[in-house]
C-alpha cells in the first residue's frame, strides 16, 4: 500500500512538471526571459515558503539553527540545478515540450538515480541505498532494469525527434508549434540541462538534516503515523533560492541585452493575463516537488523515487506534445516512433513500481 501511494504521488508530481510549460504558451507579447523569471519568482521564491508555512510549524527555526556548511552545500546544489532548470526552459523552447523533456529528463533520471547510489557505496548512510544494494537484491535489480528500459524509451523518443526534424525540412511546414524548432541548439542545451538538473536530488540529500528534523518533530506529535509527508518542504526553500539566483541573474542579463524590461509594464500586451499565466506555470512547476517529497516519504528510496518522478514527467510531457500538435505534419512512421517511446517509458514506470513493491 505504501508503494502504491508513493507511485500515485509521483504521478501527480510528474503531471504537474510535465504540464507546467503549457500556461506559458498563453503568454502574449513577452520575451522568453520575461515570462520565465515571472513564473520563476512563484516557483522559487513565493510558493515554497508558503508551502512550508502551511505544512511545517516552525520551519524558519529549523533553517536558522541548521549548520552553515549544510545550508551552503544545499544552496550550491540549487545554483547548479538552477542552470539545469534554465536550460530546461531553452530545451523545451527549441525542441518542443515532448522531445525536449524526454532528452533532458532521461539524462536527469540516469544521473539523479545512480550518482547518489554510488556515493553511498563509499559513504554509507542509514536508510540510503548504495549501488551494491541495488545490484545484489531482487528489488534493486528490478529498479535498475526499469531505469534501463526508461533510457531505451528516451533513445526512441530522441530518434523520433531526429525523424521529425527531417520530416519538417522535407515538407517545409511551418506552424506555431515548430517555428523555433532547432535540433542542434536544442540538443546542446538539453544535454547540459539533463546533467545539471540531477543536482536537485543532491540538494535534497545535502539538506536532509532539515527534513529529518521536521520529520522527527512531526512523529513526536503524531506517534505511530509513519513518516511525515511534507518533510522535504523545508529543504526546498534553500535549494530553490539557489535556483532563483542563477535564473534571476541570467534573465536580467537577457532583459538588458534584448531591451525587454518594458515587457513588465507594456500595456500593449495583455499584462494581467500574462502575469496570471506565468504565475500559474510557476506554481504548477513547484507542485512537482511538493508531491515528489510525499512520494519519497512513502517509498523511502531516493533512487527509485527519482526514476519514477522523471519517467512520469516524460510520459506527461510527451502526451502534451501530441495534444498540442507538436508532431503535426510528420510522417506516420515518425508518429509511430514517438508513441512507441512513450509506451516504453510507461513500461519502465511499471517495472520500477514493481521493484518498490518487492522492497516493501
Amino acid at each position: 500500500m505504501q508503494a502504491l501511494l508513493g507511485v500515485l504521488f509521483h504521478f501527480i508530481g510528474g503531471f504537474a512538471s510535465g504540464s507546467f510549460y503549457i500556461p506559458y504558451k498563453k503568454v502574449k507579447g513577452w520575451a522568453w526571459e520575461t515570462y520565465w523569471i515571472v513564473g520563476g519568482l512563484f516557483s522559487w521564491l513565493i510558493v515554497p515558503p508558503l508551502a512550508a508555512y502551511l505544512t511545517i510549524p516552525g520551519y524558519t527555526e529549523i533553517i536558522a539553527h541548521t549548520n552553515g556548511g549544510v545550508l551552503f552545500l544545499t544552496y550550491f546544489f540549487g545554483v547548479l540545478w538552477g542552470i539545469g532548470g534554465l536550460t530546461y526552459g531553452l530545451g523545451v523552447r527549441y525542441l518542443g515540450v515532448s522531445l525536449g523533456s524526454s532528452i533532458i529528463l532521461g539524462l536527469c533520471s540516469v544521473f539523479g538515480a545512480l550518482i547518489p547510489s554510488v556515493y553511498y557505496e563509499f559513504n554509507p548512510k542509514t536508510g540510503k541505498d548504495s549501488i551494491s544494494d541495488l545490484i545484489n537484491s531482487n528489488w534493486g535489480q528490478m529498479v535498475l532494469l526499469g531505469l534501463l528500459v526508461c533510457v531505451i524509451g528516451i533513445i526512441i523518443c530522441g530518434k523520433a525527434g531526429a525523424m521529425k526534424d527531417n520530416d519538417l525540412k522535407k515538407s517545409g511546414i511551418i506552424s506555431e508549434s515548430n517555428t523555433e524548432f532547432k535540433i542542434g541548439l536544442g540538443l546542446t542545451v538539453s544535454i547540459i540541462s539533463g546533467v545539471l538538473s540531477a543536482c536537485f536530488a543532491f540538494g535534497i540529500d545535502a539538506g536532509k538534516v532539515m527534513a529529518e528534523e521536521a520529520n522527527a518533530t512531526w512523529q513526536a506529535a503524531n506517534p505511530g503515523q509513519g513518516n511525515f509527508l511534507f518533510q522535504n518542504n523545508v529543504t526546498y526553500i534553500v535549494i530553490l533560492l539557489g535556483g532563483l539566483t542563477t535564473n534571476f541573474i541570467w534573465c536580467m542579463l537577457l532583459n538588458a541585452r534584448n531591451k525587454t524590461f518594458n515587457n513588465y509594464t507594456d500595456k500593449s500586451t495583455p499584462l494581467l493575463s500574462n502575469y496570471v499565466f506565468s504565475a500559474l506555470a510557476g506554481t504548477t512547476w513547484f507542485l512537482q516537488f511538493f508531491f515528489y517529497g510525499m512520494g519519497e516519504s512513502k517509498l523511502g528510496n531516493g533512487a527509485s523515487s527519482w526514476i519514477l518522478h522523471m519517467a512520469f514527467i516524460i510520459l506527461i510531457a510527451n502526451t502534451w506534445g501530441l495534444v498540442l500538435n507538436e508532431w503535426k505534419g510528420v510522417a506516420k512512421k515518425t508518429l509511430t516512433t514517438i508513441v512507441a517511446g512513450i509506451l516504453v517509458i510507461v513500461l519502465s514506470v511499471l517495472i520500477v513500481g514493481y521493484g518498490n513493491y518487492l522492497h516493501e
